[in-house]
């Protein structure tokens, strides 16, 4: 390894406040708060989702009600559709058994 190269590397911890989780490790960012672990001074760096709050990992996924979005899109675009006849619906026609 090249000397006066690399970034220099800490023990940090990690700690995501919204599930009580902590991680201990090494990074090259810091902070200016620090705790002492077993005798070593550690940066903490506080983040917002871990895995241990990522809905991924614990199973509770959110679903997108996507017909909503769908049916919302074609509202707000229906004049484009309709102004140059592509994919629009059929505008209901005129009766024509009023003849004179």
């Amino acid at each position: 390894m090249k000397e006066g190269i690399h970034p220099e590397y800490h023990p940090v911890v990690f700690v995501d406040g919204s599930a009580d989780f902590e991680l201990v490790t090494r990074s090259t960012k810091t902070s200016s708060e620090t705790r002492d672990i077993d005798g070593v001074e550690h940066y903490v760096l506080r983040v917002e989702i871990s895995s241990a709050s990522h809905p991924f990992f614990t199973g509770q996924q959110r679903f997108i009600d996507t017909a909503g979005r769908v049916e919302r899109f074609q509202r707000k675009y229906e004049k484009f559709y309709k102004k140059d006849g592509s994919d629009a619906e059929p505008e209901a026609e005129a009766d024509s058994s009023d003849e004179s």
